[in-house]
């Protein structure tokens, strides 16, 4: 029996579906991510499309693994659309994270507007631990049942626990999360297992995070699972590494859909002999981009939608600049995004009443042939790309123009313009993750995929100085291909405020039996498993941590100090603290990937 791996990236406007049967052979297909009358969910829709099974139910010992990234989680965060969360915590810090770090995004704004929260409503408790994990106030269990019992009377499922130093002693969120679970609440996130790191507005908004998303997350896996029975079903986590369904959280999916397209573009461009990537993914709504020169960057304070996350997460920067992104004149300038067309009603090429998009300034320009385009557009997803509308469109915004500001630019002109514009944007984040962090472009391979990066990559190029572009044969799905390079992986992290020289073998080991067991589960045995350990050093006084790889202190100082001179562009004479310890574990790889023939070609790809 011929069988398949799938590998799968459900962005917000497409989903790419990539389908290796066991002989080597790839079937690609690329699906709106919108559900319409053809199907409820484009993942199963392109499974589907690959086996040839259009109706009934799909033979799953066809299948033997499917891996995939979604943006589910990340757009519920976007749109506020999580499910309704009560938050418990120590007496007397009720508004804390609410209050937040009391930072001004915009300075000078009369107005601060902050980004709704994630909780709707708060509870104190009677609890107090000390510092040093000692118990300060005892906690009040009588009290603790009636909140439960009069927040689960108000309908609220999902809950957020997080108390004063917790990370020292685990002890008091334990008991309240057992009574939770007691009470019928079927989310329960307590802050030591979500983020068991110090500060604790970091630490609460990311508990928070994982009580709100986790039952929207765990309803799509359970869709997905339910189509599939039996089915090894992996996700892709905001880190860079793969994990079983039922172990997928909310805290670690904000960032899965384009996390797989850097880990894709990182293997492939190694594998074609480049070891210094700028990856640079540019779809439907937003463009993604990363940087890397030898190790994945990860972020462990990150703020997404408005909200801080305290979980490690791939190094990207994202901005509002797409194929979709919607392009205007407000009457004085060009503006393109932050706003998007999506894949409903998509843009004005697409028939169906959407918005002039960079999309439609490519087709104006003769830079995507409708010839090349499937017949899947207009009201009913038959037609051809709708160039006589692009054309009308811009005709008429070429005479707006005109008249209202006297600039006579034709129709391509303009539409020339909206394209410099999103190139500058794109330039400008590709920038922030670089140069402005120390890096020199030069040697450096942007390795372009996306829907809409292959249209704009010599271009970007020009504008950073970069001498040389990739365009993988899948770059297109290139984030679905990156689901099947990417490797199970556990990461586990622990804050231990140590001087440099202290002894971390104790918690080093504690975080390696975490992770190793959370492999266990997956079905790893102990032999199988591999082990690395960084640690986080900054300087004392200061806040900034910089992560090395574990050592003997006077390597460990080494490293540090020179990573701090690259980065900052001096050393201080102070002394050393180690802030952070971070554990990865992965199963060594039995994968291997097999010759491949990709669709239209007679090679594999590099």
């Amino acid at each position: 029996m011929n069988t398949w791996d799938f590998w799968i990236d459900r962005g917000g406007t497409f989903t790419d579906v990539i389908g290796r049967s066991a002989s080597g052979r790839v079937e690609v297909r690329k699906l709106l991510s919108q559900a319409d009358v053809r199907y409820s969910d484009a993942a199963i829709a392109g499974i589907r499309a690959i086996l040839a099974v259009p109706t009934g139910p799909i033979p799953t010992e066809r299948i033997n693994t499917v891996r995939m990234g979604t943006t589910v989680a990340t757009n519920a965060l976007l749109e506020r659309r999580g499910e309704p969360t009560a938050l418990i915590t120590t007496r007397g810090f009720g508004d804390a994270l609410w209050i937040g770090y009391q930072n001004r995004p915009r300075l000078f704004d009369l107005e601060v507007r902050r980004p709704e929260r994630l909780y709707e409503t708060v509870v104190e408790v009677d609890e107090r631990i000390g510092v040093g994990g000692e118990v300060v106030t005892v906690l009040d269990e009588s009290a603790v049942r009636e909140n439960l019992a009069a927040l689960r009377s108000a309908g609220y499922h999902c809950l957020a626990i997080v108390f004063m130093h917790s990370v020292a002693n685990p002890e008091h969120e334990r008991t309240v999360a057992a009574l939770a679970t007691e009470a019928g609440f079927t989310q329960v996130s307590a802050s030591h297992e979500v983020s068991p790191l110090i500060k604790l507005i970091g630490r609460g908004d990311t508990t928070v995070v994982d009580a709100y998303l986790s039952p929207i997350l765990g309803r799509y896996v359970a869709q997905v699972a339910e189509q599939l029975p039996g089915v090894r079903l992996l996700f892709m986590q905001s880190n860079g590494g793969l994990t079983s369904a039922h172990r997928f959280r909310g805290k670690d999916a904000i960032l899965s859909g384009p996390a797989g397209g850097i880990v894709g573009a990182v293997a492939t461009a190694e594998r074609a002999g480049h070891r210094r990537v700028v990856s640079f993914d540019m779809g439907g709504t937003s463009t993604d981009v990363a940087h890397f020169a030898g190790t994945f960057e990860r972020s462990f304070d990150s703020e997404v939608a408005g909200v801080r996350v305290r979980a490690p997460m791939l190094s990207i920067h994202t901005v509002a600049a797409g194929g979709g992104s919607v392009c205007t004149f407000d009457g004085a300038r060009y503006r393109v995004g932050p706003d998007s067309a999506g894949a409903d009603p998509g843009p004005a090429s697409y028939g169906r009443g959407g918005p002039l998009t960079v999309t439609d300034c490519n087709v104006m320009l003769g830079r995507v042939l409708p010839d090349h385009f499937p017949a899947t557009f207009g009201p009913e997803f038959d037609s051809p790309l709708d160039t006589d509308e692009v054309d009308r469109r811009f005709t008429e915004l070429a005479d707006r123009i005109t008249a209202e500001t006297g600039d006579s630019r034709d129709k391509y002109q303009v539409a020339v313009g909206f394209l410099e514009i999103a190139v500058a944007n794109m330039a400008n984040a590709i920038k922030s993750i670089s140069i402005q962090r120390g890096h020199d472009l030069e040697g450096y391979v942007l390795n372009a995929f996306g829907g809409a990066g292959g249209q704009h990559a010599c271009a970007v190029a020009d504008e950073l100085g970069i001498s040389e572009v990739m365009i993988h044969p899948l770059a297109g799905v290139l984030s679905a291909y990156g689901m099947g390079l990417a490797d199970v992986r556990e990461l586990r992290e622990r804050s231990v405020e140590q001087p440099l020289g202290a002894d971390l073998s104790e918690p080093a080991a504690e975080l390696r039996k975490e992770a190793s067991q959370a492999l266990r589960a997956q079905g790893y045995a102990d032999d199988e498993i591999t082990s690395s350990i960084s640690v986080h050093l900054r300087y004392e006084g200061t806040d900034t941590s910089l992560v090395v790889p574990l050592a003997e202190p006077a390597i460990l100082r080494r490293d540090f100090i020179e990573a701090h001179q690259h980065l900052f562009g001096f050393a201080m004479d102070r002394a050393i603290t180690v802030t952070m310890l971070m554990r990865r574990c992965a199963p060594a790889s039995r994968w291997r990937r097999p010759p491949m023939t990709c669709p239209g070609q007679h090679r594999p790809p590099p």
